[in-house]
């Protein structure tokens, strides 16, 4: 095994958490669609997607070094947030919470000078910046519109989603 037990139990936690953030959004996506914001919908699915894909990747990585994938149960979402604003806020909390637990893993594979490890988390560094960045920019649209104008708000999110946003 390329990598020591202590980094496969840290990665397989994180597949869990990435498989969570996938549920917690799958949840706001079925919020929103409740309200008819099929395109906010439309985007919360689609970085629900994400979340799987890099699970998945995590997943596949862990069994390219020789370890051992223990898959855990993913919690249920809990209580959704009142307003649309509020969803995307609790977005925004999950990307930062996702972002540390990156740094936690990077910082184990920086200790335990296991480089393979820290190559491969580099990417997940640079797509919690993204993340990050996405999430806060529909939080400022959804700001802007002050909790109104839900048509201009899908518009402009459409608009996002096609660009690849």
């Amino acid at each position: 095994m390329m990598i020591s037990k202590k980094m496969n139990k840290q990665l397989n936690e994180q597949i869990t958490n990435e498989f969570h953030a996938a549920h917690l959004y799958l949840d706001m996506a079925c919020a929103l669609m409740d309200e008819g914001l099929k395109i906010l919908s439309a985007w919360f699915r689609h970085h629900a997607a994400e979340e799987r894909e890099h699970g998945t990747k995590i997943l596949d990585y862990v069994h390219e070094v020789g370890g051992k994938v223990k898959l855990q149960a993913i919690a249920a979402p809990g209580a959704r947030p009142k307003t649309i604003q509020g969803m995307v806020e609790a977005a925004l909390d999950h990307e930062w919470k996702v972002t540390k637990q990156i740094h936690a893993l990077v910082a184990l594979a920086d200790q335990e000078k296991d480089y393979a490890t820290r190559s491969f988390l580099q990417w997940f560094v640079d797509e919690q910046v993204e993340e990050v960045a996405v999430v806060t920019e529909l939080l400022d649209v959804i700001r802007l519109s002050g909790g109104k104008n839900w048509l201009q708000v899908e518009a402009r999110m459409a608009k996002a989603m096609k660009e690849g946003s």
